[in-house]
């Protein structure tokens, strides 16, 4: 099944009522995954993806990607399955992402009250380096169009375009890769 990496487009920092309101300098933290998160990292999913992907895919196609989450025992075992990180701001979780197999990014979503606050950024330096630290050579990621230039930002290369069916939708996404720096390397 198809999950496509979503990122933040710079939009969180002009919301009311954001999160990010309440703080001059949140403090973004990381933490593994734990079963008991699933339910609000349902909620991270979905909101990300309504609030973050219009510009670039239609109401219906977003509301294809999102069902996924529907199934909660398959969404739950598939982030169980893989090396899954929670960013939290004061304990709450506002992001996630995970890791397949040594190499590949799967899964990046935050929540859209603090999208362009570095939530993204600190996921994936951190899947990243452990990714490296696995002894992957290189990152790849299947990027949603809402979060191609998220990645190409961070030095990840398109290499081809996919279209992928969810129910009665074909969605487009991009794969990319990167190259990593060696373990203790710049």
């Amino acid at each position: 099944m198809w999950f496509a990496a979503l990122a933040s487009k710079g939009r969180g920092d002009k919301r009311k009522g954001s999160a990010m309101s309440a703080q001059a300098n949140p403090k973004f933290a990381l933490r593994p995954y734990l079963a008991e998160d699933a339910p609000l990292v349902a909620e991270i999913f979905r909101e990300s993806i309504a609030e973050l992907t219009s510009d670039d895919y239609t109401e219906a196609q977003q509301e294809a990607w999102a069902s996924v989450a529907d199934d909660d025992a398959r969404f739950i075992q598939k982030l169980g399955r893989q090396l899954t990180l929670v960013a939290t701001l004061q304990g709450s979780a506002v992001g996630f992402a995970s890791l397949e197999g040594i190499d590949k990014l799967d899964m990046l979503y935050v929540h859209p009250g603090v999208a362009g606050h570095g939530v993204g950024a600190m996921l994936a330096d951190a899947l990243e380096k452990l990714a490296g630290a696995r002894g992957a050579k290189t990152m790849s990621v299947d990027a949603s169009d809402s979060a191609r230039g998220f990645f190409e930002k961070r030095g990840y290369v398109a290499q081809q375009r996919n279209s992928v069916s969810l129910g009665d939708e074909w969605l487009a996404n991009t794969t990319l890769t990167k190259a990593l720096s060696a373990p203790g390397g710049h």
